[in-house]
């Protein structure tokens, strides 16, 4: 399967308190261990990843070891970060930033879905909504 991989599902790996959505980012995870699987993400994508783990280990609340697994996992996952990110950011995304009333770095991840026709993968409600208005598929639960 190939889809756009928003952080909120990638992050609930390292997390594990998504509640009810653990089950579906366990689930896209087991999905990108498929041959031929990928997950494309928006540039903003490793920057978020970076931003709630040293926010975490900052706290406390995330050992640097459990931080080192996940980046393990996270680069040995076929995971491709999209190059045109950025030069779409002042003209697509935030077109669709303004209409769906997103942030940047969600419209990001729209903005990708559309360009690579690709379904969504997120635990985001907002950008759910926002997915389905614009008429990009989401990963389903199984």
């Amino acid at each position: 399967m190939k889809l756009v991989l928003d952080a909120s599902v990638a992050l609930s790996w390292l997390l594990e308190d998504a509640g009810a959505g653990q089950a579906y980012a366990a689930q896209i995870f087991n999905e990108l261990a498929e041959p031929a699987a990928e997950a494309r993400v928006p540039v903003t994508w490793t920057l978020e990843i970076a931003n709630v783990i040293a926010k975490c280990e900052g706290r406390q609340l995330l050992p640097v070891s459990r931080s080192q697994a996940f980046l393990a996992a996270v680069e040995a996952a076929p995971i491709v970060v999209d190059g045109e990110t950025a030069a779409r950011a002042l003209t697509e995304t935030l077109d669709l930033a303004r209409r769906y009333g997103l942030s940047s770095y969600d419209a990001s991840y729209l903005e990708l879905a559309l360009r690579s026709m690709l379904p969504l993968a997120t635990l985001d409600r907002a950008l759910q909504s926002a997915a389905q208005k614009a008429g990009v598929k989401l990963v389903k639960s199984s």
